[in-house]
Formats: C-alpha cells, sequence, structure tokens
C-alpha cells in the first residue's frame, strides 16, 4: 500500500511541474474511467498561485473532455456488455436507465459526482442521449465542483 501511495506523489507531482497544462491533463483523466484525483492538483496550483480563474477554466476543459470519452464508450457500447464485462446486475442496470432517461441529457449535471459521475455519463451514451445538451450539462456540472474548490481553498474573491 505504500509504494501505492508513492507512486501516486509522484504522479501528482509530475502534473504539478505542468502547471496549467498539468492541470487539464489530470482532469482529463480524473474525468475518465481511470481512477484520479485532479482536485489535489487543482488545490496545490492554486495555493501555489496560479490564475484561479485559468485553473477553473483548464480543469473544466480537460474533465469535460474525460467526461465525454465516457459518453463515447457509453455510445460504443451496448448493455449486454456492461451486464457481461463489468458484471452489473440487468435489473441495476434497468434501475440506473431508468432514472438518468427521466432526466435525460441533464443528468450530465451530476457528471461531477465522485464514483457515479462517469457511470451517470457512460449511460447517457449507451442511451444516445443528444451530444450538445449532454456536453452542455457535463461541462456546467464539472465547472461547478471545481468553482466550489476553488471558493472552499482560497475565497471568493480568488475567483474574480
Amino acid at each position: 500500500m505504500h509504494q501505492y501511495f508513492l507512486k501516486m506523489d509522484a504522479i501528482v507531482q509530475f502534473f504539478i511541474e505542468w502547471g496549467y497544462l498539468g492541470l487539464f491533463l489530470s482532469a482529463l483523466i480524473a474525468g475518465s474511467i481511470l481512477p484520479f484525483s485532479s482536485e489535489l492538483v487543482l488545490t496545490v496550483l492554486v495555493q501555489m498561485g496560479l490564475n484561479p480563474l485559468y485553473c477553473l477554466i483548464w480543469a473544466t476543459i480537460g474533465n469535460t473532455i474525460g467526461g465525454m470519452i465516457c459518453y463515447w464508450l457509453g455510445y460504443l457500447g451496448n448493455m449486454q456488455w456492461i451486464e457481461r464485462w463489468l458484471k452489473v446486475e440487468k435489473e441495476k442496470l434497468n434501475k440506473a436507465e431508468r432514472f438518468v432517461r427521466s432526466y435525460g441529457a441533464w443528468m450530465g449535471l451530476f457528471s461531477a459526482l465522485p464514483w457515479i459521475g462517469e457511470a451517470i455519463v457512460v449511460m447517457l451514451g449507451l442511451m444516445r442521449s443528444n451530444i450538445y445538451h449532454t456536453t452542455l450539462a457535463v461541462m456546467v456540472g464539472k465547472a461547478i465542483r471545481y468553482a466550489l474548490i476553488i471558493l472552499a481553498v482560497e475565497g471568493v474573491t480568488s475567483i474574480l
């Protein structure tokens, strides 16, 4: 377990050294199905004095692109694959589909939620939700999350 944290620390340090580009890349990775915390990179960069507004923009763009990778994975897949390869029970898939379908593309607002955000966007892709509405909803949700993190770290005046 100790080795895992040392490797993760080295990866985070790499992204921090790359500044805005590192933040963009870490957010893109975190927005995809790969587990990573771009919030840590964002927090460190803002505390180091990088412009909070630029950090918000780069993190949002990267995380939105990562989220839309999840959308395309869903778009290219089908429910049977999810059942078979990810071992998700059919009843759970049906329940998730009904929930997401009831709100449509605007469920993308919840793509910023930990653990389930990517699943929501994959489901939107599976359901072939409107790509423009989905992208907008995903972007707004992720921007709100990053803005709240910056506000928690630096305060309201830092984003202006």
